[in-house]
């Protein structure tokens, strides 16, 4: 699905900011891009067998709605926390859900459920299917608005910004890719310091679909490639731009998805003033009562 990028003016005169509707894609988010490739690349055998997924609840809900359109049997492990609609959605595409304690015991127990079920596990945010999935979103944005000044997308395991940020700088070299990450999920800003991937001990963030316990191999590598900055943002940044999402453009986003309106209302304002900018909106998986929770608190 090819979703419209609108020009956002009521910032004001300091940007051209351009906004990429991921939020109206398949599944509310982008990951189904990613989620469909999988299900692509599967073999007869395979198919047969079914998938596995862990997931905060986009990954999932992506997973799920893609196994249901190729006929193939879903499995997905979420915390305990994650949302009850994206849980309620899951079930409602079929898949069987296992709960469990929070994202360290999701990642933790993947692997021998995988085994035992014999099970292909479709990663939330690591592999080159990912990148080739979210690739095709650097793609479509660069056909769509052609050259810009600079790119901002929201890092949670890396998977979107690296397949983003790749092609973007193969069509374009010279744009700015921009990382934005909550402080208290901030991994890939954690791996770039250590100069390897990082592992978290705890995450604390309103923007769950940003908060994995660890960064990956191949994404880090193309993160550590491509990107060219990353800024860290508050969750009280996160919903102030929320707010403003809502109340000038009517749009409820989730956390995730309004990381980047927060870094260029607050840190970036003035570095990137007067530049031709595009963020990406990545989801609007929530349920009403957590979303005005949050915008009202």
């Amino acid at each position: 699905m090819r979703c419209h990028s609108p020009k956002l003016d009521v910032l004001g005169s300091h940007f051209e900011l351009w906004l990429k509707m991921e939020l109206w894609q398949y599944g509310n988010s982008f990951k189904t891009r990613a989620a469909l490739l999988a299900m692509e690349s599967l073999t007869p055998e395979q198919k047969m067998k079914g998938v596995i997924a862990m997931s905060a609840g986009n990954h999932a809900i992506a997973v799920t709605y893609a196994a249901k359109k190729y006929g193939v049997s879903a499995k997905v492990l979420m915390p305990k926390a994650a949302s009850s609609v994206r849980v309620d959605q899951c079930k409602i595409l079929g898949a069987e859900v296992l709960l469990m304690e929070n994202m360290q015991e999701l990642f933790s127990k993947i692997n021998d459920i995988q085994k035992a079920e014999d099970r292909v596990l479709v990663h939330p945010f690591e592999g080159e299917r990912v990148a080739l999935g979210t690739g095709t979103l650097g793609l479509e944005i660069h056909q769509q608005l052609g050259k810009l000044d600079a790119l901002m997308v929201g890092i949670g395991g890396g998977g979107l910004i690296a397949g983003v940020a790749n092609a973007c700088k193969q069509l374009q070299p010279d744009i700015q890719v921009i990382g934005v990450e909550p402080e208290g999920s901030a991994v890939m800003s954690a791996s770039f310091k250590e100069g390897k991937p990082a592992v978290l001990e705890k995450n604390n963030t309103i923007a769950d679909s940003l908060s994995p316990p660890k960064a990956e191999a191949y994404s880090y590598s193309l993160c550590r490639k491509f990107i060219d900055k990353i800024v860290v943002i508050s969750d009280e940044e996160i919903k102030k731009a929320m707010r403003f999402l809502f109340y000038e453009m009517k749009l409820a986003v989730e956390p995730a998805a309004a990381v980047s309106i927060a870094a260029l209302m607050g840190p970036l304002r003035e570095q990137l003033s007067g530049k031709r900018v595009a963020i990406i909106l990545s989801g609007t998986n929530i349920d009403t009562r957590s979303y005005c929770n949050l915008i009202n608190n």
